[in-house]
């Protein structure tokens, strides 16, 4: 059964022996980071975190926050409610099982029909939970109604009353150096203007003031591409931000969907269930009905940009201040029992971790779809998701390596990549170890190296330019003699299995 609320998740993770409470009250200014940092780079990913107490000013919020909810394995696969992402990436496998497409027009149509296979799409109910309190920034004269009482996981402590804003939501400073509160974890809603198909990001927002926020949606995003059709026409540019509901809509929100598929058919494949979608107050959008926090409003194409930022990134150093939208509130809508939840990203290794690395296993069905000797994929850690990227192949032709360099390269999120290692199906590509010790003892620079050009993470500090920058690919699998190799290529060190097996069996005597 799919998550009714982000409490609900909470609660699954408590019984789990996942969570760890925190009853003494902790400030959103850093202190919270503080506890999440070490949290995330303990062991196998630490704990969630509930903060039942956050404090914004030294005033408890009526809203507990939740941190570190994806960050393992073991949680990846309870959000899936499955065994493990490893069993939900096989049954995807199986939906994949048709004619492999040439196009990736082909693959997209494809993953849509099978996400629809198993679930019916998205469907308009009129009304839901994120509706319980509702404050309207636009209208002074409906009613507002203030933050609800302390609920009871908060032991009873009282808040003060008075109209909400966004400065009342326990949205975290993470770093020392960030420009602001941010929001972490936002779900963004918007829609091209054109062909009305709806996206689901996330972009993190920081907060201005009580009612105005950045929206950081990079040049290559696809929020970003409906919103340079907005600027062009000089319209308002309806936004939806949303936090909480089944932990499956912030994960469908960041995963490497070909453009044009409804995140949504994804959220709901994957939660068993078809996401019940309701109209937001004050915009035509549409957000989950279960979520826990709404926050609608609109970017105006004829306002300045402003600048946003600094921001402790997921690359390990802070982005520097840019130019982004602002984005007006026009409504606030919540939960009464809402949790807020929020993730902070940082030198890893950190949640992000396991939620792209749950992604990347879930798509290399899709992968291999236009790569059938692809055997497996890793991003690891230390590369920070685009840095760095290991794929193992079964070689059966000349320069096959440089196919792969190539074809990845040119696939959605693939093209931020700077280092590219190709390496030979005996590897395990997630053990670090493994890889240097190929890839250091199979290349020579000279010849197994491809530089490149191309698109880059407007994140990357090091590129000569913002967005565009250069690739670096390897060929470190065995090379044939079809690729200009005279010599023999000498075998691996390994033992005899048999002499191995021989040996354990007299000892165990």
């Amino acid at each position: 059964m799919a998550f009714g609320s982000f409490r609900e998740w909470i609660e699954v993770l408590d019984k789990a022996g996942e969570l760890r409470r925190i009853q003494e009250p902790v400030a959103t200014e850093l202190e919270i980071t503080v506890l999440a940092d070490a949290e995330m780079k303990s062991p196998g990913g630490g704990k969630a975190l509930l903060i039942e107490k956050p404090t914004i000013g030294g005033v408890v919020s009526p809203f507990p926050v939740a941190i570190n909810t994806l960050g393992s394995w073991r949680r990846m696969a309870l959000a899936l409610e499955a065994e493990s992402v490893e069993a939900v990436a096989a049954e995807m496998g199986e939906l994949m099982h048709a004619k492999p497409p040439t196009t990736l027009r082909e693959t997209a149509t494809l993953l849509r029909n099978a996400f629809e296979l198993r679930h019916a799409r998205p469907r308009q109910v009129r009304t839901g939970p994120c509706k319980e309190v509702i404050r309207r920034f636009d209208s002074p004269n409906t009613r507002k109604e203030p933050w609800p009482a302390a609920p009871d996981i908060l032991r009873g402590e009282t808040t003060p009353v008075h109209p909400p804003t966004l400065l009342d939501l326990p949205i975290l400073k993470c770093w020392p150096l960030d420009g602001g509160r941010f929001v972490t974890l936002p779900c963004v809603v918007t829609r091209d203007p054109d062909s009305g198909a709806r996206n689901l990001g996330m972009y993190r927002v920081q907060v201005y003031d009580e009612g105005t926020t950045g929206v950081h949606w990079q040049l290559q995003k696809v929020a970003a591409r409906h919103g340079r059709r907005y600027y062009e026409t000089g319209t308002r540019m309806p936004v939806a931000i949303f936090l909480g509901g089944d932990p499956m809509y912030p994960f469908a929100a960041t995963a490497p969907l070909p453009d044009g598929i409804d995140e949504f058919l994804l959220a709901g494949y994957l939660r068993k269930r078809s996401v019940e979608l309701v109209k937001c107050e004050t915009n035509d959008l549409e957000v989950p009905a279960d979520a826990d926090i709404v926050i609608e409003g609109y970017v105006d194409p004829l306002e300045p940009l402003r600048m946003e930022g600094p921001f402790g990134d997921h690359t390990g150093f802070y982005t520097l201040p840019e130019p982004y939208p602002v984005f007006h509130v026009t409504a606030i809508t919540h939960r009464r029992d809402a949790v807020y939840p929020a993730t902070i990203v940082g030198v890893p290794p950190m949640e992000d971790f396991y939620i792209g690395g749950a992604s990347v296993k879930l798509f290399l069905p899709v992968f291999r779809m236009n790569f059938p000797e692809i055997v497996d994929i890793a991003l690891p850690a230390e590369g920070v998701f685009h840095n760095l990227v290991v794929v193992s192949i079964r070689k059966t032709y000349p320069m096959q390596a440089y196919k792969i360099l190539h074809g990845l390269w040119g696939m959605g999120q693939m093209m931020f990549t700077k280092y590219i290692i190709v390496v030979d199906d005996d590897v395990d590509v997630h053990n670090t170890s493994e890889v240097l010790f190929r890839w250091c003892s199979n290349t020579d620079p000279q010849r197994d190296s491809l530089m490149t050009r191309g698109p880059a993470d407007v994140l990357d500090h090091a590129t000569p330019e913002v967005g565009m920058g250069s690739k670096l690919g390897f060929d470190a699998t065995r090379k044939l003699p079809g690729e200009g190799f005279r010599r023999s290529w000498p075998p691996l060190i390994r033992m005899d299995p048999a002499v191995e097996q021989a040996l354990k069996t007299r000892l165990r005597r």
